[in-house]
């Protein structure tokens, strides 16, 4: 890592603690029952930048942060903390887009997506063979009309970079294929910050499933629909084949992703519970600055203990995981982060009426050792939350209904809001619904 003169002063400064080296690059591991890189510190001096610093390796990471945080000259030290992966076109009339559903076996007819995408069904109206209604659906047909009302038909001209385990949005030998309801069109220039190259390539299908959900290719005869259908996709990896990754790479993508051109950055991953990661909210205040809406999972039971990192970061949208009942999902996370609710599938919390608990259903890979795909039923939780809401940002980006007079922050600003503002109640503490599940027709209406 080439690193500015102030930081070299850092050097100086760990030296007295233990320093082995800088910027050595080391494999995604943890450090036993603590969750960060063993043997590695994030440190930011006053004036300078922040840099990556190994440590000899009897050295007491907590200590040594310990130790720095006490120095006037640091602005910040941390571990190097590791996420995880948070995971258990109609233009004048109403019409059904003619994608199938299933990829494998004997084709759907058109339109047989409904059958799977119970989440992006309107939840009210009346029933018709071709469109039923939802109780837990977002209205993406609703929205679509809207979009497509507005000259921006599924959120064209928007820009969606998604961090994590990469997408297969490329052919690269016999090992890698793009999953073949996305175009190759419809991708901008990314990065892969674990393997430090430029071909950020899926190796888990967590990413490509959280991709698909906020754009997979509509209307276009194949597989399943995704919500900002015309919408590009910036794939960035920061997240291995296990669906874990390092502060630092986080944030590197994260100022990636805010420097080449992206609107909405969506995180479906984690951090531990209370973890706090200087770098990665140094970067989302700077995406804040420039207008960037980042959306993140909030977490889920059994993985975190508490609404976790990014989702808790400076004006990130935090997303809670509901059901195909409409019922909040007993894995999805209670706190103060939770700003809305969106579709993560699976099993209602108790005390819900509906005992509905399917997944949700985008095309990806069939498991992270195979280049076959398919629609698994085994993807549930606040990821796939987030990518919904990530999704529908696009759209309500492309509808027209923000002030486009607004500056930067003031879009974040107004694009939170409209989503706060058009959620459906559902009864909840707003520790665990936020402002309640969002709607997707409400929120790119010009009148709400």
């Amino acid at each position: 890592m080439n690193l500015r003169l102030p930081i070299a002063a850092s050097v100086t400064l760990l030296a007295t603690l233990v320093l082995a080296g800088t910027s050595a690059r080391a494999t995604t591991g943890l450090a036993p029952a603590h969750g960060f890189v063993p043997h590695q510190v994030v440190l930011k001096l006053a004036g300078g930048e922040a840099g990556t610093f190994d440590l000899r390796r009897n050295a007491d990471v907590t200590a040594v942060v310990a130790a720095l945080r006490a120095n006037p000259r640091v602005e910040y030290a941390s571990p190097n903390h590791i996420a995880t992966a948070s995971v258990t076109v109609p233009v004048a009339e109403p019409q059904v887009p003619n994608d199938p559903g299933p990829i494998t076996g004997t084709p759907g007819p058109p339109g047989g997506w409904v059958s799977k995408q119970w989440n992006f069904l309107p939840w009210q109206g009346e029933t018709t063979p071709l469109l039923p209604v939802s109780p837990g659906g977002i209205d993406a047909i609703g929205a679509w009309e809207n979009l497509a009302a507005a000259g921006r038909p599924g959120a064209q001209g928007v820009t969606v970079a998604v961090l994590d385990t990469g997408i297969a949005y490329r052919t690269l030998s016999p090992r890698f294929l793009r999953s073949p309801d996305f175009a190759s069109g419809q991708f901008v220039k990314g990065y892969d910050f674990v393997d430090d190259d430029t071909l950020p390539l899926d190796e888990n299908g967590h990413g490509t499933h959280v991709a698909g959900t906020i754009a997979e290719k509509t209307n276009n005869g194949i597989g399943l629909t995704g919500l900002a259908f015309r919408a590009k996709l910036m794939p960035v990896r920061v997240l291995d084949q296990f669906g874990r990754g390092r502060a630092d790479d986080i944030a590197k993508g994260i100022r990636f992703a805010t420097g080449h051109g992206a609107n909405v950055i969506n995180m479906s991953f984690n951090f531990g519970c209370s973890r706090q990661v200087p770098g990665v909210d140094e970067a989302l205040r700077q995406a804040y600055q420039r207008g960037v809406v980042t959306v993140a999972s909030v977490g889920n039971t059994g993985s975190e203990a508490c609404v976790s990192p990014p989702s808790t970061g400076p004006h990130a949208i935090g997303v809670g995981g509901s059901t195909q009942g409409g019922c909040i999902g007993s894995y999805s996370l209670a706190g103060k982060g939770v700003d809305v609710l969106a579709p993560g599938g699976g099993t209602p919390a108790l005390g819900c009426p509906s005992v509905s608990a399917d997944a949700i259903y985008q095309v990806t890979l069939k498991d992270r050792t195979t280049d076959e795909f398919s629609e698994p039923s085994n993807y549930v939780g606040t990821s796939m939350a987030a990518a919904h809401v990530s999704g529908v940002a696009a759209m309500v980006l492309a509808s027209g209904v923000i002030d486009h007079k607004a500056k930067k922050k003031g879009k974040v600003g107004a694009v939170t809001k409209r989503l706060r503002q058009t959620a459906r109640d559902l009864g909840l503490p707003t520790t665990r619904q936020g402002a309640g599940l969002i709607d997707a027709a409400a929120a790119t209406s010009s009148s709400p």
